[in-house]
């Protein structure tokens, strides 16, 4: 009776009582199994300002990331962040399916840019995404980088965070991926830039690359209607 009446207190402050269960923590989950297979090498694709790898260290990872960010003033922020972290580096470019010079478009918020144009269910539904400027930068691949950070037995996991672009990003790593062991991804359920893949190309594309798909989590949804429109997927290759 108590606990009922707890609970449903905390309910009307805005808060949810229960037992806790990891598998109902993404987090804890995503965790346990960049443990179980021995993660020591990050590549976080899109860092923006460092979040995503100060996470993990929050987290209690100790590994060594290699953060890719290709807007100068998003690169300010995470070099300066990683700087006093000595297995952390920072790389100012983006990943692509090409080594070319190209154009990103600049979102008001920083982590909305892309290189594809926005659409406008986007700025509907965020409008501090719409873009403000263009800016030009350096794209890699990451088939032609990755032995730069690469030592032979190191566990691999690939973040992708790239507003759209992550199949390019995949594209120019399929040289890689056999030496990937995960990849944990942004998928849109509806398209919010131009041409990018839905979460269903992603799954088949990945699965023919000898991946399975064991934890999603959420990501983004309309503040308006509360509609979900992108989410992480945590991808573990099967086939070694």
């Amino acid at each position: 009776m108590i606990k009922q009446i707890l609970k449903k207190a905390f309910l009307k402050a805005g808060y949810v009582v229960s037992a806790y269960d990891f598998k109902y923590d993404s987090v804890a989950v995503r965790m346990r199994f960049l443990n179980a297979m021995g993660i020591n090498l990050i590549f976080d694709v899109g860092a923006n300002a460092g979040q995503y790898a100060g996470q993990m260290r929050a987290l209690g990872y100790l590994g060594r990331i290699v953060s890719f960010e290709p807007l100068s003033s998003a690169f300010e922020k995470l070099k300066e962040r990683s700087a006093a972290d000595p297995a952390w580096v920072a790389v100012n470019c983006a990943l692509g399916s090409v080594n070319e010079a190209a154009e990103i478009n600049i979102s008001q918020n920083s982590w909305s840019s892309s290189l594809l144009d926005i659409l406008p269910a986007h700025v509907e539904s965020a409008p501090d995404s719409a873009y403000k400027g263009k800016e030009k930068i350096t794209v890699r691949t990451l088939d032609s980088v990755i032995n730069d950070y690469y030592q032979s037995g190191d566990k691999i996991f690939l973040k992708i965070d790239t507003q759209g672009f992550g199949m390019n990003v995949l594209h120019g790593a399929e040289k890689s991926l056999e030496r990937i062991a995960g990849i944990y991804m942004e998928m849109s359920l509806v398209p919010l830039y131009k041409d990018e893949p839905l979460m269903g190309e992603f799954l088949i594309y990945l699965q023919r690359k000898g991946y399975t798909l064991v934890a999603i989590e959420p990501e983004y949804f309309d503040s308006k209607t509360g509609q979900q429109l992108q989410v992480n997927g945590l991808f573990i290759r099967m086939l070694q």
